[in-house]
């Protein structure tokens, strides 16, 4: 495969106006405005060549990029799954995995040494003809793990309550996605999944992150050290303020808003028309997150500009930002304090998003 940057060693010229240095006598009576249309011509021409040209190296990129996903993810992996319903439903997940970082990097991003990799955030996106919404699930929600058979082990497990954030641990991204829909009634489409090391990479990518704090930030446990006020966040602080959750008031509940709020914005800023037009952008800032991007097996780069596009519409106020309707936090169990949802108010959620209604979930104050 070519490199993207590779235009072939072509350059493109536009030839002069054949019959320009001719005498106006060649033509007859010469007209003011007369030779504007060959002008326009020139131009549309010149804009159609420089054109061509981009989109070249943007598909050229297309073709390179679609080859490197890492499609490992089987969604029919557990058997039965909800019928399809109305729009398109992604799972975005972004876990702590370590791959790509060395001991050095782990220790600098705050980001342990321990094996495997578990969910630090979770949130179905949902397109269709009434726009886009953005729903967290946050990872401490108490929900049931649907009885499954281990592929890898042949292990049998019957149904049980557990964090939701247990279902990646014991089956990984296959049993999380049937667990959420077990839990919610929705199919999910497609599964995209981001590690430490890509997250950080796409986010220097393109040149930091713009993002407003109300208040300033302190973590000793993810790092985050920033202060009050607007600023650009580079991939270590971005990190940092995506997993903290100390210093919210709601723990988990409010970091799921924070992650939220920053995925709108990474989208908003990677979409600069520079970025956007320019195959020399797009290859660092598309390379950058490749090496720890997990999707499923039928998860095509068209799916993923889609859902791309899908963030931007939040990021411009054209979709909706929510949290799963929550009825407690801080709920005693026997995998301690956990998150209990709303039963009436998320059922109703997910039947919207599911026949792709307008979301109408009023915003409600979980007790703890």
């Amino acid at each position: 495969m070519s490199d993207p940057h590779d235009q072939g060693g072509r350059t493109v010229s536009v030839a002069p106006a054949r019959y320009a240095d001719r005498p106006s006598s060649h033509y007859g009576p010469r007209r003011a405005h007369a030779r504007r249309p060959k002008k326009r011509h020139r131009l549309r021409r010149a804009a159609l060549v420089l054109t061509t040209a981009v989109l070249a190296g943007a598909v050229g990129t297309y073709g390179w990029a679609d080859t490197k996903l890492n499609r490992d993810v089987d969604l029919d992996a557990y058997g039965k799954r909800p019928p399809h319903g109305k729009g398109t439903n992604y799972l975005i997940v972004g876990s702590d995995s370590r791959d790509g970082l060395s001991q050095d990097d782990q220790k600098d991003l705050h980001a342990g040494g321990g094996g495997g990799r578990r969910t630090d955030s979770m949130i179905v996106l949902h397109t269709g003809a009434n726009g886009t919404s953005m729903v967290s699930l946050p990872r401490d929600s108490w929900i049931t793990v649907p009885g499954h058979t281990n592929p890898a082990t042949g292990k049998t497990s019957k149904p049980t309550g557990d964090k939701l954030n247990a279902a990646f641990s014991y089956g990984g991204p296959q049993l999380l996605t049937h667990t959420i829909e077990y839990n919610t009634g929705l199919r999910i489409d497609h599964y995209a999944e981001i590690g430490f090391a890509g997250f950080v990479n796409i986010v220097n990518a393109i040149g930091g992150v713009r993002m407003c704090l109300e208040r300033d930030i302190k973590d000793e446990k993810s790092g985050a050290d920033l202060k009050k006020g607007c600023q650009t966040l580079n991939g270590k602080q971005a990190l940092a303020f995506v997993r903290q959750r100390h210093q919210e008031a709601e723990g988990d509940l409010g970091r799921t808003k924070n992650q939220q709020k920053f995925l709108s914005s990474l989208a908003h800023q990677a979409a600069k028309p520079t970025t956007v037009l320019d195959p020399a952008d797009i290859y660092p800032t598309v390379n950058a997150g490749l090496d720890t991007l997990i999707v499923d097996k039928n998860t095509t780069l068209r799916d993923l500009t889609n859902l791309f596009r899908a963030l931007q519409s939040v990021s411009a106020g054209k979709g909706k930002q929510l949290n799963v309707p929550v009825s407690a936090i801080g709920i005693p169990t026997p995998k301690g304090s956990a998150i209990k949802w709303d039963e009436k108010q998320s059922r109703r959620l997910f039947t919207e998003l599911k026949h792709d209604r307008p979301v109408t979930i009023p915003k409600k104050r979980p007790r703890k």
